[in-house]
């Protein structure tokens, strides 16, 4: 007898005693494979197959392989372009340091082009100046300029302005339009300078902007170009190109002044007010910029946002810049264009002085 049936011998009397003949058998074969199914699982299991096949996840690293796609990315540094353009446009943020250079570069490059600018209402004193900007509000400086020099013939000082008559003082300033708010600011400010500052224009915004009717650019108009004062003379043009030039996406006045001043020297304020405001006037308008014919226009990131055709927008140049009068009657020396003409009827103001030619006055930009 062998080892293996001496071991199943017990095995086999159990189940004679429980099954019989019949189920002799049976037993007999289920006792004699169990070993043998024993002995078989013993020896797969050191063959190590099926680990392998839990080895299976390392298959499974394969995706590894498909984080190719980052390698893809490396295409995005092609789109430079796009970078280029996003940056321009104003979608990434751009380091003050840099927005400084590009601010003295257009600054730079307007001085050379409108070397001649300068404030572009008549004036003879500060309280010219003073009288003249408040009126220029939602009008054109032509328009002003046309109309005071009857204004100060009548009204020279401001206790001769402080004493006037208001309905006379409306029919002077009418044509400027919203001639009757402008003349109670008028009548108010010059009260004001009588008895609070011995007739004299105050030299400091703090004071300026306490008077009837003067605003921060009202206050840097005149101490600018009255007093030598630097500061920024943030009217709508102003905004609007310091805004398409990226400088700033701003739209309350003294914000965007904050913002400017902290990229431009305080010696530049005034000059690059000045430079913008021309700019604006007479080639940077707002509904169609004449972008091709522009002197600046390899500085603008906004360029093409008006017309680039060299010969259409030459056409739509304005002022000295395309062969017109400028606004001001009494233009410096140095100005390249030709004065403007006088009002054309300015016999005694009555009705006629109202009407579409006085609201035509307050329409588009100056």
């Amino acid at each position: 007898m062998s080892e293996q049936e001496a071991a199943a011998a017990p095995a086999r009397k159990a189940a004679a005693g429980k099954t019989g003949r019949t189920g002799t058998a049976k037993a007999v074969k289920a006792a004699g494979r169990a070993p043998a199914k024993k002995a078989a699982a013993a020896k797969k299991a050191p063959t190590g197959k099926a680990p392998a096949k839990k080895t299976s996840p390392a298959k499974k690293a394969a995706p590894a392989k498909k984080a190719a796609p980052a390698k893809k990315a490396a295409p995005a540094k092609k789109a430079t372009p796009a970078k280029a353009a996003a940056k321009a446009s104003g979608s990434r943020p751009e380091s003050q340091a840099a927005r400084a250079k590009r601010a003295a570069r257009i600054n730079s490059a307007l001085a050379e082009v409108y070397y001649y600018a300068h404030p572009e209402l008549d004036f003879e004193n500060p309280f010219e100046l003073l009288v003249a900007t408040v009126l220029s509000a939602q009008t054109t400086d032509l328009r002003v300029n046309q109309t005071t020099p009857a204004l100060f013939a009548a009204y020279p000082t401001p206790e001769d302005m402080a004493a006037a008559d208001p309905e006379a003082l409306e029919e002077l300033i009418r044509p400027t339009g919203f001639f009757r708010s402008k003349a109670k600011s008028l009548l108010g400010l010059s009260a004001a300078l009588r008895d609070d500052h011995g007739g004299e224009v105050p030299g400091s915004v703090d004071e300026l902007v306490k008077l009837p009717g003067v605003g921060r650019k009202t206050a840097f108009v005149v101490l600018g170009n009255a007093f030598g004062v630097p500061g920024l003379t943030v009217d709508t043009h102003f905004g609007r190109l310091v805004r398409r030039w990226k400088l700033t996406e701003q739209t309350d006045a003294v914000k965007v002044e904050q913002e400017i001043d902290d990229l431009l020297p305080e010696s530049e304020w005034t000059m690059f007010s000045h430079r913008t405001i021309f700019h604006g006037r007479r080639v940077c308008h707002s509904r169609k910029p004449a972008c091709g014919a522009c002197p600046i226009a390899e500085l603008c990131p906004s360029y093409g946002e008006g017309e680039t055709d060299p010969e259409k927008a030459k056409k739509l140049l304005k002022y000295e810049m395309g062969g017109q009068p400028g606004q001001r009657l009494k233009p410096p020396a140095d100005y390249p264009g030709r004065p403007a003409p006088p009002l054309p009827s300015r016999a005694p103001a009555t009705g006629s002085a109202s009407g579409p030619a006085a609201d035509s006055a307050t329409g588009p930009a100056r």
